[in-house]
């Protein structure tokens, strides 16, 4: 499809999306305020870290609700409630007195993180002019201009106050509330709904329980990277701000560009692979590294997470007969754990020997990862073929709509 055709759109289409920047804009946008944060609250590297911690830990949990709750009252009206959650716990966020009542409020957002971000997705096929092709490469996009902005909108606002971020957020999250009531119609109800152990059933596929299991080591390495690393660089918020404004356009460059034609011309599994062992490397190195070396393989990183996004998910989607929601429910409920607990334990290990230590471990999370790839690489390559036919014959409304 032409870059024309690709933006011509529905208003209800670029509603949800510019929804969806935002939302991915609140993952990053604590980045360059962490040092702030922990000087504001007279909190340590340690206890700011749980921002991450709390929020994933809930996202993770909520996956498993997040079906539920659309099958049950829409596409739309969950959307608007997840909105609504974020609007008020970003807002709440900026007034915290202590960083036990920011680890709270932040909870409490990705509680409506995840009703969003999992709903969004199904809404843009729904709705998209052009297929589902157009619609995933449309949410990709958002996805990583979302994580390209949300460190540089941090550090624009967090220069003059960390709480100003969360005001930001909650601004944009209300506009966003506006636009999706007023364009985005209500589309139909699942003919099934769904049960909160649905997700959990799916991960007995093997291939499916293989990439959630893979993605989980390796969503250890991405927050690691994404949590730990700001206090290692001590930069002002407006240098943290471009370091990671840096990483999340390669990020989104590599996501939407760069990883489907690796993947066109070697094959998933081994770009997969090959992918994160270079990340792997590229973590050791800023963990030893001096103060630039570190900054360059801080935004060198992003290229490669940018690319396991991409095939992770697409994976995630392909390997298992599971209805594409389900299955995208039950990896993400896997996956989101790591993501809870690296930036818990990055500052622990730290503080039980060195700096250079949690960097280490997160290169033997990115291994381990691939390891995964490797042994159960014939599984996942019958597996996929096998249903790579039916996945691609299959309109993806109908495949949302299971």
């Amino acid at each position: 499809m032409g870059a024309g055709g690709l933006l011509r759109q529905p208003k209800a289409v670029w509603a949800t999306a510019g929804a969806s920047v935002v939302a991915f804009m609140g993952i990053g946008l604590v980045d360059p305020i962490l040092p702030s944060i922990a000087q504001g609250l007279q909190a340590t590297a340690g206890q700011v870290s749980l921002l991450f911690t709390s929020y994933f830990l809930i996202t993770a949990v909520a996956m498993l609700l997040t079906g539920v709750v659309s099958s049950r009252i829409g596409g739309r009206r969950t959307l608007l409630l997840g909105l609504a959650f974020v609007v008020v716990f970003a807002a709440l966020a900026g007034t915290s007195g202590s960083v036990g009542q920011l680890v709270g409020f932040r909870a409490g957002w990705g509680l409506g993180n995840a009703l969003f971000v999992s709903t969004a997705l199904a809404v843009i096929v729904g709705a998209a002019a052009g297929g589902s092709a157009a619609a995933i490469l449309l949410y990709e996009s958002a996805l990583g201009l979302g994580m390209a902005c949300g460190p540089l909108l941090g550090a624009l606002l967090g220069n003059a106050s960390w709480r100003y971020p969360f005001f930001g957020t909650a601004t944009l999250m209300a506009i966003g509330f506006v636009c999706i009531t007023a364009f985005l119609k209500e589309q139909p109800k699942p003919a099934r709904k769904t049960s909160l152990l649905d997700p959990v059933r799916a991960l007995g596929h093997g291939g499916l329980a293989s990439v959630a299991a893979s993605a989980f080591f390796y969503n250890y390495t991405f927050f690691t990277v994404l949590a730990f690393t700001p206090f290692v660089l001590d930069m002002t918020p407006y240098r943290s701000g471009a370091v990671f404004f840096g990483w999340g356009l390669l990020l989104a460059v590599c996501s939407v560009i760069v990883a489907p034609r690796l993947q066109a011309r070697l094959g998933s599994l081994k770009v997969l692979g090959g992918s994160l062992v270079l990340l792997a490397l590229d973590v050791l190195v800023l963990g030893y590294g001096d103060h630039t070396t570190a900054v360059v393989c801080t935004v060198l990183s992003g290229a490669f997470i940018g690319v396991n996004n991409t095939v992770y998910t697409e994976l995630a989607l392909g390997v298992s007969d599971a209805p594409r929601p389900v299955a995208s429910a039950g990896y993400n409920f896997v996956r989101w754990f790591a993501a809870a607990a690296a930036p818990y334990l990055a500052p622990k290990i730290e503080g039980w020997t060195d700096v250079h230590v949690p960097f280490v471990v997160a290169a033997a999370t990115a291994v381990a990862g691939a390891l995964v790839v490797l042994v159960r690489r014939n599984a996942l390559t019958h597996e996929a073929e096998e249903l790579e036919t039916r996945h691609a014959v299959r309109d993806s409304v109908a495949a949302f709509a299971d």
